[in-house]
């Protein structure tokens, strides 16, 4: 009788868990008891955080972080970031939006197509910047870079 009583009661967080060497961190994004330590034991992983790319690359499982959020898991801050930039707060806010309902699930998802088009553009330009600021500071092939002399002055 009190296991399952503690099942019911127990509250769920969605949080990161720390993978990787010291100084390269990786995360996992886990729902796991609050009273559980950071990297112990978890209930189920939803995805993946690399902070050390650029832009930063997460892997999600949008309709499993969905459940969990319906179900009353509290995200912590950086997973709660995580959540709002693939979308999937605001795919809880417009699905709310149906269940009162202020639209139909058609214009819900359609609003939300919209939106995921939109950000994937951006996601897509930020990349593209990043990788062409990183040959510019890359030396070109051949060339030797140039001595500075340490008087600092002419000859």
């Amino acid at each position: 009788m009190f296991t399952t009583l503690n099942v019911y009661l127990m509250s769920a967080k969605i949080r990161l868990q720390r993978h990787g060497s010291k100084k390269r961190p990786f995360y996992f994004i886990v729902v796991a008891d609050a009273r559980s330590p950071r990297d112990g034991k978890f209930i189920q992983k939803l995805g993946t955080y690399n902070p050390l790319t650029v832009p930063a690359t997460i892997q999600l499982d949008r309709q499993r972080a969905l459940d969990w959020l319906h179900k009353g898991a509290q995200p912590t801050d950086t997973v709660r970031r995580i959540l709002s930039f693939k979308g999937v707060l605001f795919l809880k806010h417009l699905l709310r939006g149906v269940k009162l309902g202020l639209f139909d699930e058609a214009t819900a998802m359609e609003k939300f197509t919209k939106w995921s088009v939109e950000h994937d553009s951006q996601i897509k330009k930020r990349q593209e910047d990043a990788s062409r600021q990183r040959r510019a500071r890359r030396p070109m092939p051949g060339r030797r870079p140039e001595r500075r002399s340490e008087g600092g002055g002419e000859g």
